[in-house]
C-alpha cells in the first residue's frame, strides 16, 4: 500500500515551491539541501517515486528531476501551501490604487485590474454581474437619420446600452410618441433580472396596430435586454499570455478570439478563491491556471476578479493579492469601513490525505 505521510507531503511541497521558483525539474539533491528537509537524497528519491506513482509528480525525461502534475498542484493549493501575508506597505498601495467609497464602481474595478496586472504580470479577468440586480431607469428612442433610430436604455447602476435600428420607413411623431410612452410605462422600474421573452411577446401583442412599423424597435429592445442579463467579461493584458513561453501560442490566440467561452467556467457557484487548470476544464489554453475570487455588493454577488497565467505561477503570493482586492472591493461597494481580514486557506490543514 502506498502511504502519503507528513514527510512525503513536505517533499511534495518543496518540489512544487522549487519548480515554481526555477521552472526546472527538481531533483533529490536540491530538496535535500533545504533547511526543513532532514533526510538523505536516497530517501527523498524513494518518496518522490511514491508521489509519482500516486499521480502527484511526474518525470518529464528519463533521469531528470520531477515536476508537479495537476493533481500535485491541486493538493498543494488546497492543503499544503502557506500563503504569504501581505505587508502593510502592500495593503496601503492596494488601498490607494482602489480609491475610496466615493470612487465610482467602474473606476474601482479598473483600478483593481491595473494593480493586479502590475503585481502579477498576468492577464487579468473581470466579470461583472451587477446589472442583474439593477432596474431599468430610463428608455429613449432617438431619431438619428433617415429611417434610423437608436434605442437608449439606462439602468439604476449606471449601465448604458444602446442599439441602432433601421426601419423600412420613417415613424410619424404620433407613432414615436406612442412607442416612447408605452415602453416608459412598461419598462421603467422593471428589474433587469425580470426581463424575459414572454414580456416582449406581450409587448408585441399590445402593439398590434403599430407592430408592422415598430417591430424592429421591439426586436432591438429584446436584444438589449439579453445583453443586460448576460455576464459581462473582460480580459486585460492578453499580450502577456502570448509572451509566456510556457503557453502554446496558438491556444492563446484561440482563447483571445473566443474569450467569452470563459464565462462558462466562471458562472458556477463558488465562494472564496477558485483555482482551475486549463486542461482539466476543456479551457482553450491547456497549460494555464485561472485564479478568481468573487466580490459583492452587500449580500449580493457583483462579479469576480482574477488572473490567467501559466500553471507555474506563484500561488502563495497571487492568491492573497486577489483575496485582499476582492474583499476590499466588496467593502467599498457596500459602504463598509471595517478592516479586511484575510483567511488563510492553509490554516486548517491538519487533515492529510
Amino acid at each position: 500500500m502506498l502511504i502519503v505521510n507528513s514527510r512525503k507531503l513536505k517533499i511534495l511541497t518543496a518540489v512544487v515551491d522549487e519548480y515554481i521558483r526555477t521552472g526546472e525539474p527538481v531533483g533529490s539533491k536540491a530538496i535535500s539541501k533545504l533547511d526543513n528537509i532532514n533526510v538523505s537524497p536516497a530517501t527523498i528519491r524513494n518518496d518522490m517515486a511514491v508521489l509519482e506513482q500516486l499521480g502527484y509528480l511526474e518525470q518529464p525525461h528519463t533521469s531528470s528531476g520531477r515536476i508537479p502534475t495537476f493533481a500535485g498542484y491541486r493538493l498543494y493549493i488546497d492543503k499544503l501551501m502557506n500563503p504569504s501575508s501581505l505587508s502593510d506597505e502592500e495593503k496601503n498601495y492596494l488601498d490607494k490604487m482602489l480609491g475610496d467609497k466615493n470612487t465610482p464602481e467602474e473606476l474601482i474595478i479598473q483600478n483593481a485590474t491595473t494593480a493586479l496586472a502590475e503585481l502579477t504580470q498576468c492577464a487579468v479577468v473581470v466579470t461583472n454581474s451587477v446589472p442583474k440586480f439593477s432596474v431599468i431607469s430610463k428608455v429613449e428612442v432617438i431619431p438619428t437619420g433617415r429611417r434610423l433610430y437608436v434605442i437608449l436604455l439606462i439602468t439604476s447602476n449606471g449601465s448604458i446600452k444602446n442599439k441602432a435600428c433601421r426601419l423600412e420607413f420613417d415613424l410619424s411623431n404620433e407613432q414615436l410618441e406612442f412607442f416612447t410612452r408605452y415602453i416608459e410605462e412598461n419598462l421603467s422600474g422593471v428589474s433587469v433580472e425580470d426581463l424575459s421573452e414572454e414580456m416582449f411577446n406581450n409587448m408585441v401583442s399590445a402593439l398590434s396596430a403599430y407592430m408592422v412599423s415598430l417591430s424592429p424597435l421591439v426586436k432591438g429592445l429584446c436584444e438589449l435586454s439579453e445583453d443586460l442579463r448576460q455576464q459581462e467579461l473582460t480580459v486585460s493584458g492578453s499580450e502577456k499570455l502570448l509572451s509566456c513561453d510556457e503557453l502554446d501560442k496558438m491556444e492563446v490566440v484561440r482563447f483571445i478570439e473566443h474569450k467569452n467561452s470563459l464565462s462558462d467556467l466562471l458562472d458556477e457557484t463558488f465562494s472564496g478563491i477558485q483555482v482551475k487548470f486549463g486542461s482539466e476544464n476543456n479551457f482553450a489554453i491547456g497549460n494555464s491556471s485561472l485564479i478568481v475570487s468573487k466580490y459583492h455588493r452587500g449580500n449580493k454577488e457583483a462579479g469576480s476578479l482574477g488572473i490567467i497565467g501559466p500553471v507555474r505561477v506563484n500561488y502563495k503570493k497571487i492568491i492573497p493579492y486577489i483575496e485582499y482586492l476582492t474583499q476590499q472591493i466588496s467593502c467599498l461597494m457596500s459602504g463598509e469601513d471595517d478592516d479586511v481580514i484575510i483567511n488563510n486557506p492553509a490554516e486548517d490543514n491538519n487533515s492529510q490525505p
